[in-house]
């Protein structure tokens, strides 16, 4: 990146032998005799309480295992190759309601969602059986004699984590999306046969490809910079910048490199200072979390994320899954500027590192420390700036990744070991990108697929929108160096699909509908600064007490943010409005460092629809301006549906248009439009945001019932 100055019914009846399958038929064989199950009308299905079941996974077809045969309480779930042994026998237990505990045949203990998370990623152990309500699953059918175990808790199915087929892939819970690595056969032990192998399913993907086998540029219309990009097994995730957003660092999960899916967030708070929480007046714009590093440590099956914030400190966070809960590891007290992570085959780990003046950093083996820094290679003046590094190895020979800010990139090359010496090569000068009226190509990372081919990852300054990842094939010379695959002289709008598998299911797409469900926000959410957590919850809605008094949208905490997609789209939320109080405001934004809102204020007792323009910044990202009232109008009855749309094509003179509708159905165009501020150096893009903050006192509130991101 480059740096500016500072810059949660009566029990079921039994059923014998089989289980009573819902909406599809199934066929299960009993002593050898074929018995045809008719579809039945939904409802929670039944299993026999007194048999042992082998539970067989529809994606790996490995079973659900105790790992390592342990008897004690929090012991790991896996799946393993089949056996039949008395760790992977299980037996469903009546709770009522259509839910049972799945008991251990080997150790008595049942199935239980560590620690009652809700959360995506949550860990399934063995636990002694106390009847929780994580511990207990209903049955849903998929098709084929499938099933999908769905927890009480959590609402989340049990699946095994990254559609892994390896021995020892964890078992976790998920949101339920019915892919094949959540689809189990309940393979009876005490009479019952092997499953037959079910037939292929191909799940649909989230946009339909071309049907020329292609992709198209920019692979994410969002605003995704300083892109970093890794494969565990069969998935890959992709990370970036977020700066003063919260949390940060999103990590997209895809399985083709094409389709990607918010996954989670690896810096869980912004933990850095109190101007992260906008404490005295203070604020963060523009600071935080900068171009950043994600891998993956396969000798302790752990993900790290390392950043420098504040040009300081660089900060290390560790999980066992990108959809699980991030820590803090530690804090090295020094500034590793545009971070570039290397997990080495002796599994030492690098970190590449610098700007112009590029250093190799060695950590310690526990990953907390700094063992040795060296810097490798000074950027001649010829060239001018590199920084954005990224650090990988090839055929033994080591790689440092680079980009000239903001329209070239070079690869640095040691066959002498990680601490060089180092050759330089270009890769790309002045490139004619894939987005029309955006930037060149440059900056993020390489990825080598299961196949053995290599893309590159990149991204485009494509404002007011923000940065676009872009994707190209990369090939090798015979001497070692990375070339890049051009169309025509150009980076290509369009490119051959990667030659991956099937993915086991269909990602969750960027765009739609939240009826904020459950008790947590999805990770394509975050707040404008840290947002002060006893002022909002999710409860089948979205709950904002006003958390600020302020008459500055820029100063208002709670704050809630959404990318908008490209190259136009539109937000729309339905929004009660009936517990406000005096002085409050709420609304839609669209927001950025010249910005606009339609929203609902109330004075005196009396609610109007406002709709603000004319919200600005300075570039020191100070309020030059709270904005003007252009429109108004009364309303009452405490329930209105707020639209913007926005076309976040690259350059100027782009616009946000705002509407509003009292039914939901009929929206009347509201106030004026935003012309949208193509300016780069506030580098995040527009967002979508949702506010609620007090003028005079704290204690109303507003409830969000929907959210909808939709393209034309």
């Amino acid at each position: 990146m480059l740096s500016i100055g500072r810059v949660p019914r009566g029990a079921p009846r039994r059923r014998g032998l089989l289980s009573r399958l819902a909406v599809a038929a199934m066929v299960l064989v009993v002593g050898g005799a074929a018995a045809a199950v008719a579809a039945a009308p939904a409802s929670a299905a039944t299993v026999d309480t007194s048999a042992w079941y082998v539970l067989v996974n529809r994606n790996s077809g490995k079973a659900v295992d105790v790992y390592n045969m342990a008897t004690t309480d929090g012991a790991r779930i896996t799946q393993w190759t089949r056996n039949s042994g008395n760790q992977q026998q299980w037996q469903f237990v009546d709770s009522g309601g259509g839910y049972y505990r799945i008991k251990s045949r080997l150790s008595g203990k049942v199935l239980d969602v560590s620690g009652r998370s809700t959360a995506n990623g949550g860990a399934i152990v063995q636990w002694s059986d106390n009847n929780g309500t994580n511990q207990q699953f209903r049955l849903t059918d998929s098709d084929s004699g499938y099933v999908r175990l769905i927890n009480r808790n959590s609402n989340k199915a049990m699946e095994v984590q990254g559609a892994s087929t390896a021995d020892g892939g964890n078992i976790v819970q998920y949101d339920d999306w019915n892919g094949t690595n959540q689809q189990w056969q309940l393979v009876r032990v005490d009479g019952g046969t092997d499953p037959t192998t079910p037939p292929p399913t191909t799940p649909p993907p989230t946009t339909p490809p071309p049907s020329n086998g292609t992709y198209n540029n920019p692979v994410v219309w969002q605003d995704f910079a300083d892109v970093d990009i890794i494969r565990v097994d069969n998935v890959y995730y992709m990370s970036a910048s977020t700066m003063h957003y919260s949390p940060g660092a999103p990590v997209l999960r895809s399985y083709d490199l094409v389709n990607w899916e918010y996954a989670g967030h690896s810096v869980p708070r912004l933990d850095f200072g109190s101007k992260y929480d906008m404490s005295g007046g203070s604020n963060a714009y523009v600071d935080g979390i900068w171009a950043s590093t994600l891998n993956y440590r396969p000798s302790n099956k752990t993900y790290y994320w390392a950043g420098c914030i504040d040009f300081a400190q660089t900060h290390i966070y560790t999980a066992s899954a990108v959809d699980g809960t991030w820590s803090k590891l530690t804090t090295i007290p020094n500034c590793y500027y545009d971070a570039g992570m290397l997990i080495d085959d002796n599994d030492t780990m690098y970190v590449a590192y610098g700007n112009s003046n590029i250093s190799v950093a060695q950590l310690s083996a526990d990953g907390k420390t700094q063992v040795r820094s060296q810097q490798v290679y000074s950027t001649p003046s010829s060239i001018g700036t590199l920084e954005g590094a990224r650090f990988y190895k090839r055929n033994g020979a080591y790689y440092i990744w680079l980009t000239r800010p903001a329209n070239g990139q070079y690869v640095l090359k040691s066959t002498n070991g990680p601490f060089g010496p180092y050759e330089q090569r270009q890769v790309l000068l002045n490139l004619p990108g894939p987005i029309s009226g955006g930037g060149v190509p440059h900056q993020g990372g390489l990825v080598q697929t299961q196949n053995g081919d290599w893309y590159y990852m990149s991204f485009v300054d494509a404002y007011p929108g923000g940065r676009m990842p872009a994707m190209a094939p990369i090939t090798w010379t015979g001497d070692g160096w990375p070339v890049l695959q051009t169309v025509n002289g150009t980076w290509g709008t369009t490119y051959p699909k990667p030659n991956l598998p099937t993915p086991p299911r269909a990602v969750k797409p960027l765009t739609g509908t939240d009826t904020f469900a459950g008790t947590t926000l999805g990770p394509q959410w975050e707040w404008n600064h840290n947002p002060d957590n006893s002022k909002w919850s999710v409860n089948n809605g979205l709950n904002l007490q006003t958390a600020t008094v302020t008459g500055d949208l820029y100063k208002a905490r709670n704050t809630l943010t959404h990318r908008i997609q490209g190259p136009t789209s539109t937000a729309t939320i339905e929004l009660d409005y009936s517990t406000m109080r005096d002085g409050d405001r709420t609304g839609l934004a669209v927001l950025r460092n010249s910005s606009a809102w339609i929203g609902v204020r109330r004075d005196n007792g009396a609610t109007r629809l406002v709709m603000q323009n004319g919200l600005t910044m300075d570039g020191s990202w100070n309020t030059t301006s709270t904005g003007s009232e252009v429109a108004s109008t009364a309303v009452s009855g405490g329930r209105i549906w707020l639209r913007a749309n926005a076309d976040i094509r690259p350059g100027s003179g782009r616009q946000a248009r705002f509407s509003y509708s009292t039914d939901g159905v009929n929206f009347t165009s509201f106030g004026n439009a935003l012309t949208l501020a193509n300016n780069w150096q506030f580098f995040m893009g527009y967002r979508f945001a949702i506010f609620n903050h007090a003028t005079q006192s704290l204690g109303g509130a507003v409830t969000v019932r929907r959210f909808d991101l939709t393209t034309p």
